[in-house]
């Protein structure tokens, strides 16, 4: 089998409703991987894609978040209606959309402005 030509994974943590950092999938039925999945095979890439479920990502003040390998683009406040675009411009175009991009001060760090320590 031929590597990936990008890993998507998106984030299913569940907290505790009223948690202070979020949950990115309250729901628990991991709609955003779902739908990720369908337009993907709509568009006839699933060979040469993967979207997987992720644990926890640690960035839950921005979730829903999705972060896509190899570029290592991270993605917060993602929505189904976000990826028809993501796939679009990011995926096929190589274009990351800016809207929804963490910025590097957020990602990995224990200060950021969106948390309560920031």
């Amino acid at each position: 089998m031929a590597k990936y030509r990008h890993h998507i994974f998106i984030c299913t943590n569940q907290r505790p409703a009223g948690n202070p950092r979020g949950s990115c999938d309250s729901s628990g039925i991991g709609a955003l991987q779902v739908t990720f999945k369908k337009e993907l095979a709509a568009r006839g890439l699933p060979a040469e894609l993967r979207a997987n479920k992720s644990g926890c990502l640690d960035q839950c003040e921005h979730g829903p978040v999705v972060v896509i390998y190899p570029e290592a683009i991270w993605y917060g406040g993602v929505s189904p209606e976000d990826i028809p675009e993501i796939i679009d411009n990011h995926i096929i175009a190589g274009h990351p959309v800016e809207r929804l991009m963490l910025k590097d001060e957020c990602i990995n760090t224990g200060r950021c402005p969106h948390r309560d320590n920031g």
